[in-house]
């Protein structure tokens, strides 16, 4: 057996044994021998394998089937720019604790610098965002070594005993030759590998003073637990839709607009779980200095962009709610009736289809054995004011970074992860982004993935922001509106996807009655022109409460 096929059964076999079930690899020479095990493994049901020709969506499916399992996964590149490409998709699970492998396959260290084919400085290529990183290299011949190596980032990767999980870069130096010997398979008896975990306590805080609970991005159980927490409590909850806490009862669907109200002045107490990302007022609530700001995260690395935390604890609970408490709960769930209502004659108003409307429309067909993955921009913040539903559907999204790379790889991933009917909610300049991402071989486990675009041809969130005021119009449409009119059709059916055209809502509610069967894309024609104007007159209904 050669050095490098020696070293390549070796990682795979270390995957396997941490618990490592689903694998994403692009095509290479030098991470040959790494394909080579992996394609075995693969036969006789030990992991399972998806390949994708380009290294960004690899990275991304990777990182979405991460996200929906909780389990690590690697994605596999070869050397040179195939590396590069995965950063994007490396940067995302750091802010998001994602425990995504990135396992890049290297030229030996003789050949660095030397102006090889194919060959870069990849040591410290994620450096500042992976929990480690471990250098191995074929021809050394140490397999205990490599084991221990790659036990320690398996280790940090997976957060056993830090609490934070992230990426872990593993570098191979490969020699060839790089195609191994015929052999008969992988053996099937693997080493079990634990971690140390500790328990940490829950602070019990007291129901008074008048509180709120703002809910961030966080991972499904997560956000059920924090719903409940809120219940027992009668606290208001500020649930953004990717905490997967807004089937409370307690949960304020207008609290985006409520906190521009009278109503935010009175908040004495701020606890915040996950990582809120959406809006400025919840920002604004978070620095001001007349309350007490808590944070619950149980790692030591805890987000607090304010920088006013006035306490950091691990977990919580909230005592009997007291009657004031209820009062104040009352007044919350009044004040989102009225506005909610205001909301629904705005959003309903309009001739054509907007964001807002599309985004309701279709979290309304979808229950809570559904899967919803949602792109940034303005789709999470439609969503955001969408009505609060108890039996809502597990909401995924990206928002470590909020960026809008590797989206519909990340929604294959998690609809592969998931193994059942998913759907996905992204803007057309997200859906372009990745386009790459639809391209999966006709031998690669298939999602059932039903993709809604809404297209405006152009990226309008900039309409709501300070590039869209009038003063600044005569630069917007070429530099942040960016009309592509590019044929959405004629993309789908390069892939092979099925393609729709939605001109009307209820031909789209009429669609969403019937989970997907495959890889469909949905176009939705969304109108832009009067972008800033809706939002402009959203913002204002609170102030006439």
């Amino acid at each position: 057996m050669t050095g490098s096929t020696e070293c390549a059964r070796v990682v795979v076999e270390e995957l396997i044994s941490f618990g490592v079930r689903e694998v994403v690899l692009s095509p290479g020479s030098r991470n040959a021998p790494l394909s080579y095990e992996i394609f075995e493994a693969d036969k006789i049901g030990l992991l399972r394998l998806h390949v994708r020709i380009d290294e960004r969506s690899a990275a991304f499916t990777a990182l979405g089937l991460a996200k929906a399992s909780g389990l690590p996964v690697p994605v596999i590149t070869t050397s040179g720019t195939a590396a590069g490409n995965l950063h994007p998709a490396v940067m995302e699970a750091w802010h998001s604790r994602i425990p995504l492998i990135a396992i890049t396959a290297d030229r030996p260290a003789a050949m660095i610098n030397s102006g090889a084919n194919q060959t870069t400085r990849q040591r410290g290529l994620f450096a500042g965002h992976v929990r480690a990183e471990v250098q191995l290299a074929g021809n050394d011949l140490d397999p205990r070594s490599w084991r221990f190596e790659l036990h320690r980032g398996l280790v940090a990767c997976s957060g056993q005993r830090t609490m934070i999980a992230g990426p872990f870069h593993l570098n191979i130096a490969f020699s060839e030759p790089l195609v191994p010997e015929p052999i008969d398979g992988i053996e099937e008896e693997y080493r079990e590998i634990t971690g140390l975990t500790r328990e940490i306590e829950s602070t019990d805080l007291p129901a008074e003073p008048l509180t709120v609970i703002v809910a961030g991005d966080l991972p499904t159980d997560d956000g059920r637990r924090v719903a409940e927490i809120a219940d027992r409590a009668a606290v208001p909850l500020l649930a953004e839709p990717s905490s997967n806490a807004r089937t409370a009862a307690t949960a304020i669907g207008s609290y985006r607009l409520l906190l521009q109200s009278g109503l935010a002045d009175e908040i004495e107490r701020v606890i915040v779980v996950g990582h809120p990302t959406l809006s400025r007022p919840v920002t604004a609530l978070m620095s001001r200095s007349n309350v007490e700001l808590i944070i619950v995260e149980p790692s030591p690395e805890w987000r607090d962009p304010a920088m006013n935390a006035d306490r950091v604890i691990a977990r919580f609970n909230i005592g009997h709610p007291q009657s004031a408490n209820r009062d104040w709960l009352e007044r919350w769930q009044q004040a989102d009736r009225q506005l909610s209502g205001r909301i629904d004659e705005l959003i309903n108003d309009s001739a054509s289809i907007t964001g807002p409307a599309l985004a309701r429309t279709l979290l309304g067909r979808l229950g809570s054995d559904d899967l919803l993955f949602v792109g940034s921009s303005n789709p999470i913040r439609d969503l955001d004011l969408a009505p609060v539903r108890a039996d809502g559907p597990a909401v995924y999204a990206n928002r470590g970074l909020a960026g809008i790379d590797g989206s519909i790889s990340t929604a294959v991933g998690i609809a592969l992860a998931a193994d059942q009917p998913t759907h996905a909610l992204l803007g057309d300049l997200t859906f372009l982004h990745d386009s790459n991402g639809l391209i999966i071989g006709a031998a690669e486990p298939q999602p059932r993935l039903r993709i809604v675009v809404a297209n405006d041809n152009g990226g309008s969130i900039f309409a709501t922001l300070e590039q869209g005021h009038p003063a600044q119009l005569s630069a917007f449409e070429r530099v942040f509106g960016t009309a592509h009119r590019v044929d959405l059709g004629a993309v789908a059916g390069s892939v092979g996807a099925a393609y729709t055209k939605i001109d009307e809502l209820a031909d789209l509610d009429q669609l969403l009655r019937q989970p997907p069967a495959g890889l469909e894309i949905v176009d939705v024609a969304v109108d832009r022109r009067h972008r800033r104007t809706l939002d402009q007159r959203l913002n204002s209904l609170a102030a006439t409460l």
